[in-house]
């Protein structure tokens, strides 16, 4: 299937260890005195419309290498093998290349404050996409998804991107919550 776009996919991670706290597989990003904020959940191909490559071909174990590599953006090895065999092996790409691109992206995103935004009364989805935008030399907020839990909290953050892997209005298709949504934020430990 043609890659029409991507998606970088950013989780923000108190909200994460705030319901997976206590499981084994939380254990390195909520545990001891880890205090991630976003963390980095994967770079995503997007198809052109609604449907999208995945599991493209067979996917190896990763070298230790390249997972102790990613645990600082990633914080889990699960996750990073998950991601490469879902959406890296769709990408014509090494997984040293594939996950060197995502930290890439990762890393000159620049975030709002998190704690003002997390204290602010009646913040909405749109509210927050603006201020996530501005932090950002050439993004809008059209360029952003939220991706919210049931009870309205911050779960994760889709920034879109168009093939070259520049920031992107997200497809219309793209779910994601309401921009006039309530929206809380779970606030760093």
């Amino acid at each position: 299937m043609p890659i029409g776009s991507y998606t970088l996919a950013l989780t923000w991670s108190p909200q994460y260890c705030a319901t997976a706290r206590g499981t084994a597989k939380a254990g390195f990003q909520c545990g001891s005195d880890n205090r991630f904020g976003f963390t980095l959940h994967g770079l995503w191909p997007d198809g052109r419309g609604t449907a999208w490559p995945q599991y493209c071909s067979r996917a190896a174990v990763l070298p230790p290498a390249v997972i102790r590599q990613n645990l600082c953006a990633t914080p889990s090895a699960q996750l990073i093998q998950h991601e490469w065999a879902k959406h890296g092996t769709c990408m014509k790409t090494t997984p040293r290349e594939y996950f060197a691109t995502a930290r890439r992206l990762y890393d000159t995103l620049r975030y709002p404050d998190m704690a003002a935004l997390a204290a602010r009364s009646g913040l909405t989805v749109g509210a927050f996409a603006q201020a996530f935008a501005a932090r950002n030399r050439g993004m809008t907020a059209d360029m952003v998804r939220l991706n919210v839990t049931r009870g309205g909290m911050l779960n994760e953050v889709w920034v879109c991107l168009d093939r070259q892997k520049r920031y992107a209005r997200c497809p219309a298709h793209q779910r994601g919550s309401a921009a006039t949504a309530r929206l809380r934020i779970t606030p760093r430990a």
